[in-house]
């Protein structure tokens, strides 16, 4: 039983300086109760000082998980390199990671949560660093914001542009951890981690080889300890050779606000009847659109907003099993979840490792995505990843840039503007009052998807709204189908303060997108 500790005697071997990588979905794996002890270490000794975290995916979240704001003190915490940040809406209090990001407590970094899993992989096997492409000529670009976040990161690069074999590339010098936190559901007395009451493996394995490779500290947090020799070999993701220390939190949530659902961890298949359906309102008709591009057998990946929504517009047309979807986290197939619980799915065939998901998609190999947008400008730029005035809205990239890079179809699903009025009925979608602003823009705040390069790369990319959907020319947005009910004058070219044009054989969207039934989607 050697190597089961106390939370506060597994951070006690956390020194000055180290970098820490944590693996961890919001409240999906977040091993929560050992950056509990190391806050709490830190606040008693002032030690550790000065650490560099590594987090590929949010650790923590706002509603009960506090994740990585345990570590967000000042003095404890000197760097953050994070896939994705802590997000929520603006009427909770702002994260206190988000607050010494703002006020630049912290040198604070947004990398794509694929090359950050990339990172791990090649300082393990010590390659001179990532050399990519996904990035190129976003805010991951050194010509942009080469990833930071706020002013003190600016003067601090990570990423660097490259010359090799005639092109050009992305590099990401080696980052070497000295401490992994992971978490799984059992560990046995010699280490070995088993995740049946987990939502995804994400990237535990690849984060403690990349700690063990270099001499370092594997933490595991885990709920139960079982005796050596019970696990079966198959079951064991993380071998205990690669783990030091084991810390049992017995209480650990399977992910937000869910102790434990084992049709998440997919123990369980749920009648397929048992999913609520889509809330018949505009979102549901953008999202009903956007299904309308799929066809039976394809492979789409999903992401967080609007898009989320498309799942369930299939299950409602009886479809539910004719498309298999994949989510960074690693699921494959089944129900992507909505809410609390995205980035988990009900009835998956299969939960892939987080580091191979991201192969498959900086690779281009499935089908389309069903992405959100919070703006897009005349070049086809969408930003999902900055909001300078509330910034907390926001999670930051995520896996956005890596699924885009290559990705062979893009749907973009968002409102038209923000904050307007509007009116459904079973004919029409109409603009009863204008909105605050309008999301079709000038130029994003921040690229999170390039244009222009898709264009280039011959991507096939949609953007679809509540008044249209428009394609991406070279010659700037088109609105190429209109809702009923919409004036494309005044609700699309004027809106847009004439950033949108109508073609002129633009269509009309089927009525049957607004219908309180199902709309009779064959794929």
């Amino acid at each position: 039983m050697g190597k089961i500790v106390s939370g506060a005697e597994a951070v006690a071997h956390i020194g000055d300086g180290a970098v820490v990588t944590v693996s961890s979905s919001s409240a999906l794996g977040c091993p929560d109760a050992v950056l509990e002890a190391l806050g709490a270490r830190f606040r008693d000794e002032g030690h550790p000082r000065g650490l560099t975290t590594i987090h590929p995916i949010a650790a923590g979240d706002m509603y009960g998980v506090k994740g990585v704001d345990h570590i967000a003190q000042d003095g404890l915490l000197a760097t953050i390199i994070g896939g994705s940040y802590p997000s929520g809406p603006s009427n909770l209090p702002m994260p206190a990671i988000w607050q010494m990001i703002v006020e630049n407590r912290v040198a604070a970094y947004n990398v794509p949560s694929g090359i950050l899993f990339d990172m791990h992989r090649d300082v393990a096997a010590r390659k001179p660093g990532v050399l990519t492409k996904v990035g190129l000529e976003t805010f991951v670009d050194p010509l942009r914001e080469g990833c930071a976040m706020n002013d003190v990161a600016v003067g601090r690069s990570i990423v660097e542009r490259a010359e090799f074999g005639g092109e050009t590339w992305l590099h990401f010098p080696n980052i070497v951890p000295d401490v992994a936190i992971i978490r799984a559901t059992t560990a046995d007395e010699h280490g070995n981690l088993t995740y049946e009451h987990e939502g995804a493996t994400l990237g535990a394995l690849d984060q403690a080889i990349a700690v063990r490779n270099h001499g370092g500290l594997v933490i595991a947090q885990v709920k139960r300890v079982t005796a050596a020799g019970s696990l079966r070999p198959h079951d064991v993701h993380v071998p205990g050779h690669l783990v030091d220390m084991i810390v049992v939190a017995p209480g650990q949530k399977q992910t937000t606000e869910t102790l434990y659902d084992p049709a998440i961890s997919g123990e369980i298949m749920r009648p397929w009847d048992s999913f609520a359906r889509a809330e018949h309102n505009v979102e549901k008709v953008i999202a009903r659109r956007a299904a309308m591009e799929l066809r039976a057998g394809q492979t789409a990946n999903l992401g967080f907003g609007i898009s989320a929504i498309v799942p369930r517009i299939l299950l409602e047309e009886g479809q539910a099993q004719a498309v298999t979807w994949a989510i960074e986290q690693g699921a494959v197939g089944g129900m992507p979840l909505t809410g609390f619980a995205f980035g988990c799915a009900s009835n998956a065939h299969a939960f892939v490792p987080s580091p191979n998901q991201f192969t498959y998609f900086q690779g281009g190999g499935f089908d389309m995505s069903f992405l959100s947008f919070l703006e897009v400008d005349v070049q086809g730029n969408v930003n999902v990843s900055k909001l300078g005035k509330k910034p907390y809205l926001t999670a930051g990239c995520g896996g956005f840039v890596d699924i885009t890079a290559h990705a062979r179809k893009i749907v973009f699903s968002g409102y038209f503007e923000a904050g307007a009025e509007l009116s459904l009925t079973p004919e029409a979608i109409s603009v009863t009052r204008p909105g605050k602003f309008t999301k079709m823009v000038a130029a994003v705040e921040h690229v999170t998807f390039a244009g222009q390069r898709a264009l280039r790369q011959g991507q096939d990319v949609l953007y679809v709204t509540e008044r249209c959907v428009m394609r991406l020319t070279e010659t700037g947005l088109v609105a190429t189908e209109i809702m009923p009910g919409i004036d494309p004058e005044r609700d699309i070219v004027t809106a847009s303060e004439g950033r949108v044009a109508v073609a002129g054989n633009a269509n009309r969207m089927p009525v049957s997108l607004l219908s309180e039934t199902p709309m009779g989607l064959a794929l």
